[in-house]
């Protein structure tokens, strides 16, 4: 910057120095490599968020498809053993009434045989099924409704009259039906409203 005056007679011009190229280039070039450091910043925190989110994300739909899965598997599970204790339940008295000559039929030793067997067949799927149950069951009592309504379908067979067997039928079946309408309860997204007809 230049000044001028005039005082006796004299000028005097007041020279101010002038920046010298380098020192504008310094300050300029400070301003591009805080700008270009702001930026790297910004896109560096910007894919360190981008990549928190997403791995959330993932992780919830991680969780979201092993619940589903979970879920499906012991809607299978116990359909299966309630189907396949009413099997054996039914097995059990088939080979009742063939082995007492109950409603007029005399049922010979090898259908008896046969029928037995088949019971026995019965039996095995069901426990089979009522192993795949509990190892999916988180609850115990569950499992123990389970194991009991195996027990009942057991005692058909050893009912020593109708009216015994009336009994061990009618508390198999309920039985069954308890077991159904408590895994209900265990299986997400089923209606605990609906009440099963026992």
């Amino acid at each position: 910057m230049v000044a001028g005056g005039v005082g006796g007679g004299c000028s005097f011009y007041l020279i101010e120095p002038v920046p010298a190229a380098g020192a504008m280039w310094f300050a300029g070039g400070m301003v591009v490599i805080a700008a270009s450091l702001i930026a790297v910043l910004g896109t560096l925190l910007g894919a360190g968020a981008t990549h928190l989110f997403q791995r959330n994300t993932l992780r919830r739909a991680e969780e979201t498809a092993r619940n589903e899965k979970l879920r499906q598997e012991r809607i299978d599970a116990y359909c299966a053993f309630g189907g396949a204790l009413a099997n054996y339940r039914r097995g059990q008295m088939d080979h009742w009434f063939a082995d007492r000559g109950h409603d007029g039929r005399v049922a010979s030793e090898t259908e008896i045989h046969e029928l037995r067997r088949e019971a026995q067949r019965l039996r095995a799927a069901a426990m089979e099924a009522m192993f795949r149950a509990e190892l999916l069951t988180d609850s115990p009592e569950l499992a123990s409704l389970g194991r009991e309504a195996l027990k009942a379908a057991d005692g058909i067979d050893r009912a020593a009259s109708r009216a015994e067997l009336d009994r061990a039928r009618d508390e198999s079946r309920r039985l069954i039906y308890g077991f159904i309408a408590d895994a209900r309860s265990h299986i997400p997204g089923l209606s605990t409203e609906l009440a099963l007809d026992r």
